[in-house]
Formats: C-alpha cells, structure tokens, sequence
C-alpha cells in the first residue's frame, strides 16, 4: 500500500518553510498531495490558481509531488485521494497546542488518518506567510522567505 500524505493550507503564497516541510516529507511518504484548501472565512491575496501553479513549479522535477485545490474537510480530501496521513509544519510551541486539536478532531471524524507533524527547521522558524503578504503589501524584499519562482513572478507581474 503506498504512503500518501496531504499537506494542507492556504500557502498564500508557498514559502521555504513550506518547501523544506515538503521536502522532508518525501523521505517518510510515497507521495506528497498538497492539498490547498479553499476557506470562506479567509480572503487570499493571490488566487487558487496561482498558488496551485507555484507549487507544481516549485516541484516540477519531483513527480511525487502533486498541488490541488479542495473545499470542505481535510478528512474528506485525504479519503478521496487515499490518503492515510495529514501531515502539519509546527513553528512554536504555540502552534502545536492548535494543531493537535486539529488533529484530535480530525482523529474523531476519521480514525484511519494519523496526523504527523514535523518540526520547522529553524531557519525557517519565523517564516509566515501571513507575515510575508504583509511585506508584501508594504514593498519589501521576500526573496529570502519565498522560492525563487514565486519571487521572479512577483517582480515580473
């Protein structure tokens, strides 16, 4: 049976943070779904389709590797794509806290999906993305947070 993990959030827009997760993710799992959640609650500063499109070229020359959009519970997707892990970053101590009552409740709707959590590498400890739209929208230099693909479309558009 293969190990398939789905990766969720919002990656408005994809971080190193996020590139290292993924890339660490690949030497416990198959594969790797990122699965980019469509919130309601939440008004992205780029669109689906663009943030889908900087995942698959981030990853282009890792075929284990896939990007796509979802709505609803993470649960759900993760059954659709077989998946039988939901894998979460953890930055801080804080985040831990929220992300296993997450977990406890995803555990709950669905018994079968283990949540794993990976640690941040401390370089990217302090690497949001929250933070990083910020900069964004204030005319700052995010190519130290952000692939390069994401940077040069950036600068470009």
């Amino acid at each position: 049976m293969e190990n398939i993990c789905v990766f969720p959030g919002t990656f408005d827009p994809i971080t190193l943070g996020h590139v290292d997760i993924i890339q660490r993710a690949l030497q416990l799992f198959d594969r790797v779904i990122v699965g980019v959640g469509v919130n309601a609650l939440k008004q992205p500063m780029f669109s689906i389709e663009q943030r889908i499109n900087w995942i698959k070229a981030v990853f282009a020359n890792e075929p284990r590797v896939e990007a796509e959009a979802y709505e609803g519970l993470t649960v759900a997707f993760c059954r659709k794509k077989h998946a039988r892990f939901i894998l979460r970053g953890i930055r801080y101590v804080s985040d831990f806290e929220y992300e296993k009552s997450i977990a406890d409740m995803n555990r709950a709707l669905a018994p079968e999906i283990e949540t794993v959590f990976l640690t941040s590498t401390a370089a990217y400890a302090t690497t949001a993305s929250t933070l990083i739209r910020d900069v964004i929208r204030n005319g700052g230099d995010i190519s130290a947070f952000v692939p390069e693909v994401v940077y040069r479309s950036l600068q470009a558009g």
